[in-house]
């Protein structure tokens, strides 16, 4: 593991990493598990590995070999020798040495078979991994992402205080508040009946942090949301790189968090291009036209079109009265990409996926060119930008679905045609999302996001459509996962109030369950701006893995459970008296 100190103990006077040529004829103890044991008649020799890496001592006394299974845990002393030249091992940064054993301890017996093997542990199903992760920590592959964290997590507070925040540990027993996600509670003892809430974020405690007068605040926070997880969502917690800076827009808060990131991503991804600042800015309205998603992975070229307005003026009914994306795509593409296309489309919920292909002489060939009248033909090319060789999709809906659904053939297309830029991570901002959104399921209006942001016009805009009301919240992307949200906070209490009230909120409930921000805010607080980034998520970019669980070290289930700990597990009725809850 590169870049970590080392250094001799007790039982052990040299590690792998340090494990050279120059320490050729000195006498060394190391200690590390038996990787492998492999017996030449006469001569064996053992892969001893530890949290650094894997070095060989060879073991001419085959005694020294009784009592000694593969994972064992040992110590080995001997001199230091250079192997023979025909012996060298490249893949391996010890491969030119070897120690040479004059007597071995056993340190920790293995008892108990192990669950699996450790060199193709991630290859196990992700149940038992997780139920024995003491032992696969032991793959060099999984403690690599741990020592990568370390890394990220040092030089992301490096960056933060070059920068000139300052970091400080917001309370993680906090009341219960309404901010998107269900709280994880903590029932008190000393007060009966009443409970704690674990943070979903530091969001009041950092805004509070700005009234009080702190100019440029972060922590790498620890956050808890009791809600499902995903491959880029970790069950039960996570943590960021949350900071706010008073005096502060949005775009003074784009300057810090797109240099930490470029910083970053430069550092731990030297080979892979990284978007060059400034990171380009994209509204929400563009982004769900351009992309169907607030979460846009530029890799890909593709863009989609609006031709709505277009197909009103045709006779293909199935596209009349409702919303028409496309997506054109210069590839030529056989009948069972089509079909494929089509299979894919249905599985997303879509009843088809219309195309047309631009034939050579700029003519179309396609099941849809017979509903489109000759003098339209030639509007089509030039709204499309349609050339010879073209195939354009086209997906109708309702203006809510039809978006979304572009944006998922979008990024199919994308990745089947094998579009998608490699070694690569590419940023954006989305900024200008709506501050409400209606309730499908209720009708009732409620929170895009944040609930705290500056609504766009102030308290003037609130009187007005709450729906076509932007907030100054805004979001960092790459590659199609959000890292980050964030948002200019408000600092006016009559907005506070008005905002909470269109979302359902009596005055008095505001008070009662924001009382400390409320307050706050009647007493000069500072215009104030910020953002999180997932410390988790950029992990997962960085180290190519594909879940979130990959680069935590004591990973949550799916199902949201410590399967090697056992939580969450029953209590005892004592303790239940105790904090004065009686189960059903």
């Amino acid at each position: 593991m590169e870049g970590l100190k080392k250094s001799s103990t007790f039982y052990r006077t040299i590690t792998s990493a340090e494990l050279t040529e120059e320490q050729i004829g000195f006498t060394h103890t190391m200690c590390g598990w038996v990787e492998n044991i492999r017996d030449h008649g006469g001569v064996s020799f053992i892969d001893l590995r530890d949290f650094y890496g894997v070095s060989q001592a060879v073991m001419r006394d085959t005694k020294l070999l009784r009592g000694i299974s593969r994972e064992d845990c040992i110590s080995v002393t001997g001199v230091i020798e250079a192997r023979d030249e025909e012996t060298y091992n490249p893949k391996i940064p010890t491969g030119t040495v070897e120690l040479n054993c004059r007597s071995v301890k056993i340190l920790g017996k293995v008892t108990k078979k192990l669950p699996f093997e450790i060199i193709s542990s991630k290859e196990i199903r992700e149940d038992v991994r997780l139920k024995y992760r003491f032992v696969d920590i032991r793959n060099r592959k999984v403690a690599a992402n741990m020592v990568l964290r370390a890394k990220v997590i040092s030089f992301l507070r490096s960056q933060m205080e070059e920068l000139g925040f300052l970091e400080v540990q917001t309370p993680i027993l906090c009341a219960s508040s309404p901010e998107g996600a269900r709280d994880f509670i903590v029932p008190s003892r000393r007060f009966k009946g009443k409970f704690y809430a674990l943070p979903q974020a530091p969001q009041q405690y950092k805004q509070l942090l700005m009234a009080g007068g702190v100019d440029r605040y972060y922590q790498i926070a620890p956050c808890f949301r009791d809600e499902d997880s995903r491959a880029d969502r970790s069950p039960g917690e996570f943590y960021q790189l949350d900071f706010e800076m008073a005096f502060a827009s949005q775009e003074d808060v784009f300057a810090v968090g797109e240099k930490v990131l470029y910083s970053t991503f430069k550092k731990f991804a030297p080979d892979a291009a990284v978007t060059e600042l400034p990171f380009p800015v994209i509204s929400y309205a563009q982004a769900m036209l351009e992309y169907g998603t607030d979460k846009p992975d530029l890799r890909n070229p593709l863009k989609i079109i609006d031709l709505s307005e277009f197909f009103s003026r045709c006779s293909f009914a199935p596209f009349k009265g409702v919303t028409v994306r496309a997506v054109n795509v210069h590839s030529q593409m056989s009948k069972g990409f089509h079909e494929k296309m089509l299979a894919y489309a249905k599985s997303i919920g879509m009843g088809g996926l219309g195309y047309l292909e631009v034939a050579a002489d700029l003519a179309y060939k396609g099941p849809i060119d017979k509903y489109i009248p000759e003098e339209l033909k030639s509007e089509l090319k030039e709204l499309a930008g349609l050339s010879e060789g073209d195939t354009i999709f086209f997906i109708a809906d309702t203006p809510d679905r039809a978006p979304v659904l572009a944006g998922k053939i979008r990024q199919e297309l994308g990745e089947r045609l094998d579009l998608i830029e490699k070694n690569a991570f590419r940023f954006c901002y989305v900024n200008d999302f709506p501050m409400f959104e209606e309730d499908e399921e209720t009708g009732g209006i409620g929170f895009m996001h944040n609930p705290f942001c500056k609504p766009q016009g102030g308290l003037k805009a609130l009187e007005g459509d709450p729906l076509s009301v932007l907030a100054w919240q805004y979001d960092i992307v790459c590659n199609g996962e959000e890292l980050s949200s964030g948002a200019v906070r408000n600092n006016d209490p009559a907005v506070m109030e008005r905002a909470f009230e269109i979302a359902g909120y009596t005055a008095e409930e505001v008070k009662s369950k924001f009382g400390a921000l409320y307050t706050a805010l009647k007493c000069g607080t500072p215009p104030h701006a910020g953002m999180a980034p997932g410390i988790e998520r950029i992990l997962m970019l960085l180290s190519g893995e594909t879940s979130i669980r990959e680069v935590v070290a004591f990973p949550m289930s799916a199902s949201g459970q410590d399967l090697m700990c056992g939580a969450p597990c029953e209590v005892s009725e004592k303790q239940l008296r105790e904090v004065h809850i009686k189960l059903r």
